[in-house]
């Protein structure tokens, strides 16, 4: 599992962003909080997931980019939402695993 470098970050993490991610990766159990990936396809655009899903050992040992966190599924849709956003903007487009590994390859995030 890979991390975004510029996340993004649900409004209610901001101040525990640093103390959520550290849960994650250590496989803590977490009520309520949500990690937004790049999908495992192609022709998807986003994947929702609880944050607990992440301590199965399939998820851990996979290639999947976590690019959100959010607390809720609600702050989860909002999060998707400006992520589409943020990628249309950029290039007009909305191919946000093209845009967001494109981003990481660039070292931009």
């Amino acid at each position: 599992m890979r991390w975004y470098e510029d996340l993004y970050v649900g409004y209610n993490l901001l101040d525990k962003k640093r103390q959520v991610i550290r849960k994650i990766k250590n496989g803590k159990p977490q009520l309520n909080k949500y990690v937004i990936t790049l999908p495992q396809n192609d022709y998807d655009t986003l994947e929702i997931y609880p944050s607990n899903i992440l301590n199965q050992k399939w998820y851990r040992d996979s290639d999947m980019v976590v690019v959100g966190i959010t607390e809720g599924m609600e702050e989860a849709m909002d999060m998707i939402q400006l992520i589409i956003m943020d990628c249309l903007n950029d290039t007009g487009e909305v191919k946000v695993k093209k845009y967001i590994m494109s981003k990481m390859e660039a070292g931009e995030a």
